[in-house]
């Protein structure tokens, strides 16, 4: 087994979580993939444990750890058999949060990063649209400065948390002229005037709102700026890095869960007066897929060190994320396979994990995007620079 980066404490803080999921989360999880809808209140049991802000310093109520928390938080969470639970919260922590944290004003933090950590509120992150996802700088959605508001309109699709959020860190144009200069992030009440929300009606992630967001003549207080106008793209591509590396701890441990649940399948399970486990050809395919994963977890913590470090890792990500989100994929394909025709049936939760799964090559960037950016690193020798 390799090295972990983890102390007594970050063990303590594991199974602490993992006793809280057992106790709040595993036994809601199958309603809420019916209903479509995570119960708020989970929210807030989270939030007064401290879970909703493990990486925000203490100013700002939250606990100030070191990422390797928030490595556990993505691994205990992704072991729940719910896709869709688990994208929610780590859109709230990673991927719409950290731009409050990192840009947003003091009066943006009081007013909408504190109510986050606690649970009050649900973030969103709003970024791609229907005519522009990967690429960024297409963006339609414009911001037009009128007094001490902007005029938002345009339209953004596959927002995680959209439907039931309270508001979004959105991607718009402030500078339709100016490329990915003329970009900015804004902070939209999601039930501002002119904001409607229609949910989308998906193959997996279930428990999950995800909305296509429509904003007509919306005004937004210039107060509700990220940042700086025109700064919008720099802080999106600093962002993503930790979204990527998320992505991928997600993937593996979604696997992770997949193997486990298999293995107390195919110890119960017999064909031809043999226990499934016995057979060479599972065992095999089984002990395969166990170095794979093993493998990636090697490399994928490496990240989180560089990600501890604060390096801005473009490359270590980006294959991180590719590598993770291929190899899940695969794993839950062969798991399934030695379910028969049960893994076919909503009765075992392989179904619901191969269904949640496919999506980790697509989020945060395809595999296409990762591949290319990687091409154009290690080829061309492009390189990146941290904001």
């Amino acid at each position: 087994m390799f090295a972990t980066p983890f102390t007594p404490e970050h063990q303590i803080f594991r199974e602490s979580l993992r006793a809280f999921i057992q106790k709040e989360i595993i036994p809601h999880i199958d309603q809420w993939e019916k209903e479509g809808a995570i119960d708020r209140q989970i929210w807030k049991k989270m939030g007064d444990m401290g879970f909703m802000g493990l990486n925000v310093p203490e100013q700002w109520n939250g606990l100030g750890l070191d990422f390797f928390y928030s490595l556990i938080f993505c691994e205990e969470l992704s072991y729940c058999f719910s896709g869709g639970f688990t994208i929610s919260a780590l859109v709230i922590q990673f991927m719409s949060a950290p731009y409050l944290l990192k840009y947003g004003s003091d009066e943006l933090k009081e007013q909408y990063l504190k109510p986050v950590i606690a649970g009050d509120m649900v973030s969103a992150v709003a970024i791609t649209e229907p005519g522009a996802g990967s690429d960024v700088q297409n963006i339609q959605t414009t911001a037009v400065r009128s007094g001490d508001h902007y005029i938002v309109n345009g339209a953004k699709t596959f927002i995680t948390n959209g439907y039931y959020g309270d508001f979004f860190i959105t991607a718009v144009k402030t500078d339709p002229n100016a490329g990915k200069n003329g970009i900015s992030l804004l902070l939209i009440d999601r039930h501002a005037a002119g904001v409607t929300a229609t949910k989308i009606d998906k193959m997996g992630w279930h428990a999950s709102d995800t909305a296509e967001l429509g904003f007509n003549q919306v005004e937004v207080p210039v107060s509700h700026l990220i940042g700086v106008e025109g700064e919008g793209f720099k802080y999106l591509m600093a962002g993503l890095q930790l979204e990527r590396l998320t992505a991928a701890i997600h993937s593996l441990a979604t696997a992770e869960s997949a193997i486990e649940y298999t293995l107390d399948y195919i110890r119960q399970r017999e064909a031809f007066k043999r226990q499934l486990k016995d057979f060479q050809v599972i065992r095999h395919q089984m002990v395969q897929m166990m170095a794979d994963i093993e493998v990636n977890k090697a490399y994928i913590y490496h990240c989180c060190q560089l990600q501890e470090q604060g390096v801005y890792a473009v490359k270590e990500c980006s294959i991180a994320k590719l590598q993770a989100s291929e190899l899940a994929i695969k794993v839950v394909h062969e798991c399934l396979q030695f379910f028969g025709g049960y893994g076919f049936t909503e009765d075992y939760k392989i179904a619901r994990l191969y269904r949640d799964v496919r999506v980790g090559t697509i989020i945060g960037g395809t595999s296409e995007i990762m591949k290319e950016i990687l091409a154009k690193m290690c080829i061309d020798e492009v390189q990146y620079a941290g904001k």
